[in-house]
Formats: structure tokens, C-alpha cells, sequence
């Protein structure tokens, strides 16, 4: 790990991602996976979620430029972004900020409820009625509908990344298919690009108005493939579910956060689960 002394491995730093990846020495990073503010309101302790639109999209342009200079030339960076009903182009703006330094090589949607009714899902014995799972959050309005899913943005530099695709893959519902694909040697396959992930829901167990759940990112790493010594980076750190996901996975992390409580929240989630040992 070619990580300069200022900036070290396993640690999130409570400074500004801009001025934390400057001190970075280029393409020491392997992953990079985040969810930056939306710009949409939310209630952080510390930032400003209200910016003027144009300067917000700059900003963003700035983290993309900045990013591409830390990742290796074979890593992916993997942006979560959402918006609100009324207010949908943000993800898309936010994106094309990102196409001057990067390449969209995949675009996933994570669908946080669902729902699927027994005729569409066809003759399968563990499907016995209508189904409807995840977290779903009415809008109260006569306009938008409910958004029951995020968009994840995987950008790499040359669009010629490689995957572990089978990393996180899903058994076959049909069995038939095994052996009669001609990839189909084993009984898994790829997940594609709809990933539903579902999330606590109870306020006191999210501190942060909009973390995503420690699942996110541990399949954005395990999709990109991983050893012990890759290195995972997270610009907007917030309670560390990043860093929880390398703990996981055994990978390294380093993370930036602005808001002080955040960090301390971040950093004693990290160590109970490493006096834990899960």
C-alpha cells in the first residue's frame, strides 16, 4: 500500500474529503464507495444541504476530478445517489459531473421495497401469495409516486474493469438452467444490475438522515474483487458503514468526515465490532 505518512490506512480523518484525498499520493486507491449529500435538504448536524444548485454540481465536479487522481487505473468508484419526487434530476446532474474523469460502466439500482404479485412471479413453491418486502415510505402527494429505489453509479476510468461477478451472485430459481447455459456450470449466477438492499428503519439506529445500509457497500467491494491489501476509500464517511464493510471483508479503509459526533459515532461502531471479532 503506496499510502503517503499523512494519510494512513484504517482511519477516517475529520477533515474535507477535497482537502483529504489532495494529500494522497495518485492511484493508491482500488474502490471507492460513497454517497455524498443530495443537495436535497436533508438534516446533516454540520453541512449545508440547501447549496445553490450550480455550486453544489461544481463541488461534485470538483470530488469527481479529485477522486479520479487517487484511483488506480483498474478501480471503480461506486456513487449512491437519490433525490425526492419532486426534484428527480438530481442523481442524473450529479452523474454527468462525473463524465469528464470517468467512465459509466454499470449502472444499478438499489431497490430498497418492492413488491410482485403471485401471477407475475410465476409457479414456484416458495412464492405462495403477493409479495411486498422492504421499506416503503408514502408520499403524500396526488403527483409523485413513492421512490422505492437509489441509483448506485459505478464509474471506472477506461470502462475496462474487470468484475467478480459471482461475488455476489444468486442461486438460479430455475434449476433447468444449469448446465444448459453454456456459463451456467454451477448453481449461480449474476446478480445483474437491480440489487434490493434493505435498511433499519428505526430512527435511533440511524443517526445519520441518510446512511446506506453496511450490505451497500460491502457488495460494491465484493463486486470489484478484493485481497487483504486492497484499499477501500470513503469521502463522505458519515457513521462508517463503509469502514464496517472492510472490517468485514478484511480490506482497508479511509474515510473523510466533516462532522465531529458523526466520527465519534463512525469510530465506536468500528471498535465494538472489532472487540466483537464479527
Amino acid at each position: 500500500m503506496n499510502i503517503p505518512s499523512s494519510i494512513e490506512t484504517d482511519r477516517i480523518y475529520r477533515m474535507d474529503c477535497l482537502e483529504g484525498m489532495k494529500l494522497m499520493q495518485a492511484g493508491t486507491v482500488d474502490v471507492i464507495v460513497t454517497s455524498p449529500p443530495y443537495n436535497i435538504g436533508k438534516p446533516y448536524a454540520t453541512h449545508d444541504d440547501t447549496m445553490p444548485y450550480e455550486e453544489y454540481l461544481a463541488w461534485m465536479h470538483r470530488v469527481a476530478h479529485e477522486s479520479r487522481r487517487i484511483l488506480r487505473d483498474d478501480g471503480s468508484f461506486f456513487l449512491n445517489i437519490g433525490g425526492k419526487p419532486r426534484e428527480p434530476w438530481v442523481p442524473y446532474d450529479v452523474m454527468q459531473e462525473f463524465r469528464e474523469d470517468y467512465v459509466l460502466q454499470n449502472v444499478i439500482h438499489w431497490v430498497k421495497s418492492v413488491s410482485i404479485a403471485k401471477e407475475d412471479a410465476g409457479n414456484y413453491d416458495a412464492i405462495r401469495d403477493d409479495i411486498s418486502v422492504g421499506h416503503y415510505q408514502p408520499v403524500n402527494s396526488d403527483r409523485y409516486l413513492s421512490q422505492c429505489h437509489e441509483h448506485i453509479f459505478h464509474f471506472t476510468p477506461k470502462g475496462t474493469t474487470k468484475l467478480d461477478k459471482l461475488a455476489v451472485g444468486v442461486k438460479y430459481q430455475d434449476k433447468t438452467n444449469i448446465g444448459r447455459w453454456k456459463q451456467a456450470t454451477q448453481d449461480l449466477r449474476d446478480r445483474g444490475n437491480v440489487w434490493f438492499i434493505p435498511y433499519k428503519t428505526i430512527r435511533s439506529s440511524r443517526p445519520h438522515p441518510t446512511s446506506f445500509p453496511e450490505k451497500l457497500p460491502e457488495m460494491c467491494i465484493r463486486l470489484h474483487g478484493h485481497t487483504t491489501s486492497s484499499v477501500v476509500c470513503d469521502p463522505f464517511m458519515g457513521i462508517g458503514n463503509t469502514a464496517l464493510a472492510c472490517t468485514t471483508l478484511g480490506v482497508h479503509y479511509i474515510g473523510f468526515e466533516i462532522d465531529n459526533d458523526y466520527c465519534d459515532c463512525a469510530e465506536e461502531r468500528i471498535r465494538r465490532r472489532t472487540q466483537s471479532g464479527l
